[in-house]
């Protein structure tokens, strides 16, 4: 397929997973008839008839209703319209969907997919704007990925489909009609799990997931004006993660960083910091973990710019790694 946009992308997966099973189900909050707030499910009711629908504005019930479904055999995919709004549905979430294959026994699964998105955008206010990678990544049970590309929109999320354990997939709602590129639509089926070198290094590796990998790589254009080499790693899955092809990265290079958009304490960066360290990889320098300050996300787009880290300000902040004293 040419060029397509990362919404197109996530459209083009859900149309073939409901197109290729029957078992496949989509339900959400304005997902059926006005094709998601965003776009992202426009013509699928119109396709696949009532097997697309629109449910009551309640997240507890949207995901009590998918544990259900999958319990009895259906691959449910839900949207859940900002990852905020998921906090009200954490016991379904948590306690239900994590937990079907230990209280059954392994008799019983649930394969079911949460799709939502989160970050900030210009004038998205502090119930639409939270990361919340961390917080569900650390459930047993559940998996996580945040797609960066059309094309790993795409395979991400048919990956997810078929998985039969409760796939969350955070998509990022600031690149849905702002990043196009080509993709792959017959690509061979991506595995679930697994780290990208996105751009090959020898003097940092850099750790990164979702709209933040393409910060990573303006700063890393950047930075070679000093003649600084950046390796840079989009984790694509936080659960599982892929922590071999990250630690065989800074065994090279000697150094570690993590750019998140979450906030810093308890971010998943502390996490890819602590397994670096434990695994015994020498480096040179202190790791660094570059993330947005422990606040609540501001409205106004001024204030967003100078919350979150910018390519600036991640390119100053690996430079006083590589360099100290010129940052």
């Amino acid at each position: 397929m040419g060029e397509i946009t990362y919404a197109q992308a996530i459209n083009a997966a859900l149309r073939r997973a409901l197109a290729e099973d029957p078992k496949t189900l989509l339900f959400g909050e304005d997902v059926a008839l006005p094709g998601g707030v965003h776009g992202v499910t426009r013509r699928l009711r119109r396709e696949f008839g009532d097997r697309v629908f629109d449910t009551p504005i309640s997240e507890s019930a949207i995901l009590g209703g998918a544990v259900g479904a999958a319990m009895m055999g259906l691959r449910p995919i839900v949207e859940i319209m900002w990852a905020d709004f998921a906090f009200v549905a954490f016991d379904q979430l948590i306690n239900q969907a994590a937990n079907v294959r230990y209280v059954s026994r392994g008799r019983l699964k649930a394969p079911m997919t949460i799709r939502t998105q989160q970050g900030a955008t210009p004038g998205s206010c502090a119930q639409h704007s939270q990361c919340v990678e961390a917080l569900i990544a650390h459930i047993p049970g559940l998996r996580v990925c945040l797609p960066a590309t059309p094309q790993d929109a795409y395979d991400l999320l048919l990956a997810a489909i078929e998985c039969d354990d409760p796939v969350v997939v955070i998509e990022s709602r600031a690149l849905y009609h702002s990043l196009k590129d080509t993709v792959d639509l017959d690509a061979p089926r991506s595995p679930i799990g697994g780290a990208r070198i996105v751009r090959p290094g020898s003097d940092i590796s850099v750790v990164t997931w979702g709209p933040m990998l393409h910060t990573v790589l303006e700063a890393a254009h950047v930075l070679e004006d000093d003649g600084i080499d950046i390796e840079v790693i989009d984790a694509r899955w936080l659960n599982p993660f892929d922590t071999d092809t990250v630690t065989e990265s800074v065994s090279r290079t000697g150094r570690l960083a993590v750019v998140h958009e979450a906030n810093l304490t308890g971010g998943f960066g502390a996490e890819i910091v602590a397994r670096v360290v434990e695994r015994g990889v020498p480096l040179s320098a202190p790791p660094l973990r570059v993330a947005t300050d422990d606040l609540r996300i501001p409205a106004a787009p001024g204030l967003q710019r100078a919350a979150i880290p910018g390519s600036d300000l991640v390119a100053g902040r690996l430079l006083s790694v590589l360099k100290p004293g010129n940052d």
